[in-house]
């Protein structure tokens, strides 16, 4: 009668060979399983009486963990749970949520870096900018209004009984720019050059960031000097007449006739002999200034015109003069 196969002795594990990390609570075998380990007998008599070693070193330790136990014991208990269906309300409402909240980052993120970009001193410029084209276009309509002002009280001073009009006032109201003049004469149009050229001047326009050589308000001062020289009766530059008190200067990196901006191309226009203007701003009389400007890329242009209308100039008071004995 064969004998009944006896079941392979099991002993305790050792504290050393224990799991280092043990099953998990949620585990459905978690009372069942435990650090034992079924051998036969034989293996059991001879593992007794072996000694076994001891792993002391960390590399020892792992190089046993993952020799003898290569599965996570956390891995297994996973699998033995099985994964709860969730609803599509609670999926469609995660990604709801999700997607809203990445929209309100992006727009909070927008805002911020719009905040960051954001020159301050753009807005002030610009106010500046407004205020000041705002006094500008007071002050050309306060000018306009005093214009016509002294050019009423001139024509109702001429239109009074028993006063007949005096030929020597309108003639020096004419010469000082208080009136409003016509007859023919010539036209210097400037204009500032399109190609960069190597400045070479000292004035402040001429020694600019780009290095351009363009008009200054020295080279229509010399232009105005050389037509009062020959015989101008009335100039005006780009529509503005100069009077007794009428300056031509720089104020920045703009040229100003008087109180008033000009910019390319500066049109001179000079009342007076045709004949004389022309050959006082001919490039014979004059070779140097053309030579120096040419060089700069500055063209002056003359030419006649039989027929010139210049305004008055602005009329200024006199407060500091006062009549010589």
């Amino acid at each position: 009668m064969a004998k009944p196969e006896r079941t392979p002795a099991s002993f305790r594990v050792e504290i050393d060979g224990q799991l280092i990390k043990r099953r998990a609570v949620f585990s459905k075998a978690v009372r069942d399983l435990g650090p034992w380990h079924a051998v036969s007998e034989d293996a059991a008599a001879s593992l007794s009486a072996r000694h076994r070693r001891k792993v002391v070193d960390d590399s020892l330790r792992l190089i046993d963990d993952l020799t003898n136990r290569p599965l996570d014991p956390l891995f297994s208990d996973a699998r033995l749970t099985q994964q709860k269906q969730r609803s599509k309300f609670s999926t469609w409402f995660t990604r709801i949520i999700v997607f809203i909240i990445c929209i309100a980052v992006g727009f909070v993120g927008i805002v911020f870096v719009r905040q960051l970009n954001t020159d301050p001193r753009r807005q002030v410029r610009a106010s500046l900018i407004s205020e000041l084209q705002a006094q500008n276009a007071s002050l050309k309509k306060t000018t306009t209004e005093v214009t016509d002002l002294h050019t009423k009280v001139s024509r109702l001073s001429d239109s009074m009984p028993n006063a007949g009009p005096d030929s020597t006032l309108t003639q020096d109201e004419m010469t000082n720019g208080a009136l409003a003049v016509k007859g023919s004469g010539i036209v210097v149009t400037l204009a500032d050059p399109v190609a960069s050229g190597t400045a070479n001047g000292n004035g402040p326009r001429e020694n600019n960031a780009n290095h351009i050589r363009v008009v200054t308000d020295s080279d229509l001062q010399n232009i105005v000097n050389l037509l009062w020289k020959a015989g101008a009766e009335a100039i005006s530059v780009n529509g503005y007449r100069l009077g007794v008190s009428t300056s031509v200067r720089t104020a920045g990196q703009t040229i100003l006739i008087g109180v008033n901006q000009v910019a390319s191309p500066y049109k001179i226009e000079a009342i007076g002999n045709q004949k004389n203007l022309s050959q006082a701003m001919d490039s014979d009389s004059q070779p140097g200034l053309y030579r120096t400007l040419n060089a700069a890329g500055i063209n002056p242009q003359v030419s006649r015109s039989y027929s010139l209308r210049l305004p008055a100039a602005q009329a200024t008071g006199v407060t500091h003069a006062k009549r010589s004995k």
